[in-house]
């Protein structure tokens, strides 16, 4: 199984950015996928979830700013923020929902 997220960088707030998450050796179009995020000094956050039937979840603190998406075709699953705050900064992972996140994660920084 291998999960490899991109799409981080450095953003102002108000700003935008698309994460990626490329996976590979597991079924992907029949798993629910989630992604999460860490922060500085914090422990992990559950930030998305998506299921295969392409219902998707959200936390509080980011629904209405964030949307979660996937590609079958691709193997990939996204995550769309917009109108990021300074409190979204840190490092987001994706996962096979019910599973610890594998990947080495994607680093996103809002700030001025």
């Amino acid at each position: 199984v291998q999960l490899v997220e991109s799409g981080g960088g450095l953003v102002q707030p108000g700003g935008s950015l698309r994460l990626s998450c490329a996976v590979s050796g597991f079924t992907f179009s029949g798993s629910a996928m989630r992604w999460a995020r860490q922060a500085p000094g914090k422990g992990l956050e559950w930030v998305s979830d998506i299921f295969s039937s392409g219902m998707t979840t959200y936390a509080d603190s980011v629904k209405g700013r964030f949307t979660i998406s996937r590609d079958n075709g691709k193997n990939t699953v996204y995550l769309q923020m917009s109108n990021l705050k300074p409190e979204d900064t840190a490092v987001y992972y994706c996962a096979i929902r019910g599973n610890d996140p594998r990947g080495q994660g994607t680093q996103v920084t809002v700030s001025s």
